[in-house]
């Protein structure tokens, strides 16, 4: 192309430019894709799933219980798959399809749901994905920076809202889940998003004065204002 616009470029300085820029040569780049550019090719078709683990008091001492969230990665939408203290294959099966439903399920619409090597995600639960349509991404193992949105919401649900708990019961551990969820998609301004909400808000124009609205307590803050 170049040559055509009368310029003379030697190929060490292609090859260079091509190295900076992080592309492979021709003939390799037809073999493989990176990781960036696989996102980019499914970007608003791809979710994500992993596990939240989160130490809950109950009657019978302290009790590890898992969390299966869900996200969006072009909305940063969140849902929560379902809660267990001790995930089956079975209860991983019931979820998936929960999240395949076709008139609500999050998973309508995705074409890959990226995960990482935990062993609940047994053969039969990643075939019912793909009968759903949805193609399961497994990640290399010890790779969590391939799973940077669902790690990344991890560490906000636990830094804003869990660890600032003690939950008493699974009861408990499901209000505060729930909430900080709606929280999260609805009253928290996003970085990733330039400060806008994961789903926006009717109010967004709203001159009215300024409200707060609280969650469990006032431990989660919300500040809108009031429709005129």
């Amino acid at each position: 192309m170049l040559r055509t616009l009368g310029h003379e470029i030697g190929r060490t300085t292609i090859q260079q430019l091509l190295k900076e820029q992080g592309i492979e040569p021709a003939p390799s780049r037809k073999k493989q894709m990176s990781w960036s550019q696989f996102l980019r090719a499914h970007w608003g078709a791809i979710a994500a799933w992993g596990f939240l683990t989160v130490e809950v008091l109950t009657l019978r001492g302290l009790v590890r219980y898992h969390v299966l969230i869900v996200i969006d990665l072009a909305s940063r939408r969140v849902e929560i798959g379902g809660i267990a203290s001790e995930p089956t294959g079975a209860w991983m099966k019931q979820a998936v399809r929960n999240l395949l439903d076709c008139e609500d399920g999050f998973l309508t619409g995705k074409t890959k749901l990226i995960m990482d090597r935990d062993p609940v995600f047994t053969k039969d639960v990643r075939t019912l994905l793909r009968s759903g349509g949805v193609e399961p991404v497994r990640l290399p193992a010890r790779s969590p920076n391939l799973n940077a949105y669902a790690e990344r919401f991890v560490l906000s649900i636990k830094s804003e809202c869990l660890s600032r708990l003690i939950l008493l019961g699974e009861g408990h551990l499901r209000l505060a889940v729930r909430e900080y969820v709606a929280h999260y998609n609805r009253e928290r301004p996003h970085q990733g998003l330039e400060g806008r909400f994961v789903v926006p808000s009717a109010n967004d124009n709203a001159t009215g004065p300024i409200e707060c609205e609280e969650r469990l307590g006032g431990l989660l803050r919300y500040y809108h204002r009031q429709a005129a």
